[in-house]
């Protein structure tokens, strides 16, 4: 199928799904820290399962044409990689919290933007290549590997920042062959099947107040996860990454607001590296079309 690349349109998304993301973040946090994570993001699958399969009834073929896929492979690695990536960043939140679990997590568009050009075949210039080289410098600064005390819990966001790449340039690279529809019903519903057979063994009783927060999460997931897979299928990915930096600077808000955390002197330098390399690629490529 043709793709577009829709840059203007592809930008928009990409900061709605930011927002949408940060938001669901706070969330997770918030219920991570009453609840077994497994048992969270479960649930929060069972309302996305639910959702991409009403809205599949309701298009012409039903579920069957949703499910229809020349690349069954890709969009069950996609669902799998998608649903350990939400665990492992949970996890981070209540860790670490908020501001420096995304401080670190910061970066995976920098990943993208390195692994665009031998996965998707999409040009990756000289000057990408260095601001990836510096973004990286300010991930350094973050995580401090020089000092004795080095957290290593740091590592795990990094390690939801690596998937969470993978995850979006699979999602890029189906796009070629199967629709935003057919997307989306494979990421609801593997997720849904792999998350049901970890968290339930970890079902614990919720209270009424929180079960509304859950509801408020699992929309936030729902449309958040949408808005991505679309932002990817009408734009090359290298070039609305920059934007998607947003999301630390709406999750922090969150994390300083809410949370009541704090930013250090190295991660708010680190970050501003990062930002600061993802930017001056994305200004440079404009400039050079």
């Amino acid at each position: 199928m043709t793709q577009s690349n829709n840059i203007p349109l592809g930008i928009g998304l990409m900061i709605a799904t930011t927002l949408v993301f940060a938001v669901q973040d706070g969330l997770s946090r918030h219920l991570a820290g009453e609840y077994n994570v497994l048992m969270i993001v479960m649930i929060r699958y069972w309302f996305f399962a639910a959702f991409v399969i009403a809205i599949a009834k309701r298009r012409a073929g039903g579920i069957r044409a949703a499910a229809k896929t020349v690349q069954p492979l890709i969009q069950i690695t996609r669902g799998l990689l998608l649903c350990l990536e939400i665990c492992v960043m949970v996890a981070a939140f209540t860790i670490l919290g908020l501001v420096e679990s995304h401080a670190v997590f910061t970066c995976y568009p920098l990943l993208v933007a390195a692994l665009s050009g031998p996965v998707l075949g999409e040009h990756v210039g000289w000057r990408r290549w260095a601001a990836i080289g510096v973004g990286f410098i300010g991930v350094l600064i973050i995580l401090q590997p020089g000092r004795e005390v080095f957290d290593i819990r740091a590592l795990i966001p990094l390690l939801a920042a690596a998937m969470f790449a993978v995850y979006g340039l699979l999602t890029r690279y189906a796009g070629r062959r199967d629709s935003t529809a057919t997307s989306f019903f494979w990421t609801g519903t593997v997720g849904a099947i792999a998350m049901t057979s970890l968290g339930v063994w970890f079902w614990e009783p919720m209270v009424a107040r929180d079960w509304i927060w859950m509801g408020c999460l699992c929309l936030t997931g729902v449309s958040g996860h949408w808005l991505l897979i679309r932002c990817y299928e009408v734009a090359e990915a290298s070039a609305v990454q920059p934007f998607a930096y947003l999301q630390l600077v709406f999750a922090a808000t969150i994390g300083i607001a809410v949370f009541g955390e704090t930013v250090s002197t190295n991660v708010a330098i680190g970050c501003v590296i990062i930002v600061a390399a993802g930017l001056f690629t994305f200004w440079r490529e404009r400039q050079q079309g």
